[in-house]
């Protein structure tokens, strides 16, 4: 399956956003701040075969994921502001129904087939990074929310998590709560709409 591109964006008129490299906004920038991996990372014997950057379209199935349908966007950038090229970035999230990709999660249900659970992008000269994913859903327990790992090669330079901005489950949520409200800000998605197209822009500091 091919990749969601750059290039594809750009054409349908959908901006990627970042910092000037070294711009003064580098000087405050806020780190991203870490989080928990939590209990159902997806290691390499349990994701599929497919791991793109298109976690809505699995190869080989004919369905789509279940759920609202984002692209998940932005920079990762060193706290001088520097793009990180060439950067693997990993996100993994529930399906639809809540359910993560994991044979730890043994709740009795299906999982969505549909859905890729887990995907990767590698950052462009810019920092750039793309994803097409569902809007995240309830798990028992927690606030929506997208967990997120950045390497450099096999060093890995930050776990942490992606919120949606004002969600009401965010204030009860106990990962949620440790962030200071600048740091809330860093991690949370504000969704825009065009043309039927929801894009959200996350940058990243590391």
């Amino acid at each position: 399956m091919h990749d969601v591109t750059r290039r594809s964006l750009l054409k349908h008129g959908i901006a990627i956003t970042g910092l000037t490299a070294l711009s003064p906004y580098a000087a405050s920038a806020v780190l991203t701040p870490r989080a928990t991996e939590g209990p159902f990372y997806p290691r390499q014997s349990m994701r599929f075969d497919d791991v793109d950057n298109d976690l809505v379209k699995v190869l080989g199935t004919l369905k789509e994921a279940g759920g609202d349908i984002i692209h998940l966007q932005g920079t990762i950038r060193s706290k001088v502001g520097q793009p990180l090229a060439g950067h693997r970035i990993e996100i993994w999230q529930c399906d639809v129904n809540g359910k993560y990709l994991h044979p730890g999660d043994n709740r009795n249900f299906p999982y969505d087939t549909g859905f890729q659970g887990f995907g990767h992008d590698i950052t462009d000269a810019e920092g750039a990074y793309h994803f097409r994913t569902i809007k995240p859903t309830t798990y028992p327990g927690r606030t929506p929310h997208i967990h997120v790992k950045v390497f450099d090669g096999q060093r890995e330079l930050l776990t942490t998590q992606f919120y949606i901005a004002d969600e009401p489950q965010n204030k009860s949520d106990r990962i949620f709560h440790r962030l200071s409200a600048q740091e809330a800000q860093s991690v949370s998605m504000v969704f825009v709409e065009d043309k039927g197209t929801v894009t959200t822009n996350v940058d990243l500091v590391v």
